[in-house]
């Protein structure tokens, strides 16, 4: 019952904090972009329920926040994990075997690509080039930036993570 009611409470406050940015920029003309960068922020994600709220008080279409959702790659409708692994599939990353590394991932995870953990330590991403086709392949954590990887490398780069 107590975790049910820590829930309830989270939510409710984070309800509270979408409520006030909504009205921050409720007036304001091309605000989407910015009232979901925000809400994203508070949540880590954009869930339909939020998409519908955010809608219905900018009285805008539920679909054209979700264009925008969906066209966007900063803005997720999945949950992320504490730790968010990008693993760049650009082409020098791919010829060097960027491929191999996130099927590493997948495998040590027991996600799949747009997934996070049940625990939600790490989410799993791909992404497009990068700008460190030098550094071929790349993976990217948080901010963290691991470079010239084969499979072998994701178990200790796990590891280091899981410690934490």
């Amino acid at each position: 019952m107590t975790d049910k009611c820590t829930v309830c409470a989270e939510s409710q406050e984070k309800a509270k904090e979408l409520q006030s940015i909504i009205a921050k920029y409720k007036d304001t003309r091309g605000s989407l972009i910015q009232v979901l960068h925000e809400a994203q922020e508070v949540y880590g994600y954009l869930p339909l329920e939020v998409q519908r709220e955010i809608a219905k008080q900018l009285e805008i279409p539920l679909a054209e926040v979700y264009g925008v959702v969906s066209f966007y790659t900063q803005f997720s409708i999945n949950p992320k994990g504490k730790y968010k692994i990008n693993v760049c599939m650009g082409t020098a990353c791919y010829v060097k075997g960027a491929n191999e590394v996130l099927d590493k991932f997948r495998t040590r995870l027991s996600i799949d690509v747009g997934e996070c953990t049940e625990d939600r330590k790490f989410s799993l991403d791909a992404c497009r080039c990068i700008g460190a086709c030098g550094l071929a392949p790349v993976v990217t954590i948080n901010d963290e930036v691991y470079g010239k990887l084969t499979p072998d490398d994701v178990d200790d780069i796990l590891d280091k993570y899981e410690e934490l």
